[in-house]
């Protein structure tokens, strides 16, 4: 398996926590620059943040054209079944990343897997089936893949992981109806989860970035 890409935000000395952020069909790591640049984290001490990039594949629901994907997409909506083989090789990479980031210092207690879109998706699946504990996962405008595998195949170290799943209410691209299956499959097992939806189409609005902080800071022990 080919390791990850990745962009690094590294702090100024060794860094005591780590936050994941995994894009969307089609972008890049750098999407979410701006989007670590608008935290205030200072209280959870020097944080690194890592935006691995997904691999260039062929997109079916694109016309097969070739992009940076977490995987293939057979039809926008879910409606043509799931990429498995796909998903599985990119939950495979985002392990392998995690224990990058624990044999360089930083403890999965003190890793935070954020996404969005099909990184959402990568959060959710890769995250729950870790094998050590996470301090929290974060999905943003996406949906549970593979969810009829997951309560089986999600990891005991991960049974009280807390979830925060936000999503635009107006969404055309990935229904608001399918971040809300995933909340409710995670609650199902479990999980503590923290729902936020807001009036926007697929994108992140300030007022989601402000909830992620609050997140970060409680999960990471800098706030309350």
């Amino acid at each position: 398996m080919t390791a990850l890409q990745t962009l690094e935000l590294n702090p100024g000395e060794p860094a005591r926590a780590t936050v994941v952020i995994l894009h969307g069909l089609g972008a890049d790591g750098t999407d979410f620059l701006p989007f670590a640049d608008e935290m205030s984290l200072d209280a959870v001490g020097p944080v690194r943040f890592v935006f691995p990039r997904a691999p260039v594949r062929p997109v079916t629901a694109n016309g097969g054209h070739r992009m940076r994907a977490w995987y293939d997409i057979l039809a926008f909506g879910g409606s043509a079944g799931e990429d498995e083989a796909g998903l599985r090789q990119s939950f495979a990479a985002v392990h392998a990343l995690l224990d990058r980031e624990v044999a360089r210092g930083v403890p999965a207690s003190r890793i935070v897997l954020a996404g969005f879109s099909q990184g959402c998706a990568i959060t959710l699946g890769a995250g729950l089936r870790y094998g050590q504990r996470l301090a929290g996962l974060v999905g943003m405008s996406g949906y549970l893949p593979i969810a009829d595998t997951t309560p089986a195949e999600r990891h005991a170290a991960n049974a009280a992981t807390p979830v925060l799943i936000a999503h635009g209410t107006r969404d055309p691209v990935v229904a608001a109806a399918r971040g809300q299956a995933a909340r409710e499959v995670v609650a199902a097992l479990g999980n503590p989860v923290q729902w936020h939806d807001y009036p926007m189409e697929h994108s992140v609005c300030m007022e989601e970035v402000q909830e992620v902080e609050r997140f970060l800071l409680r999960t990471l022990g800098g706030g309350t």
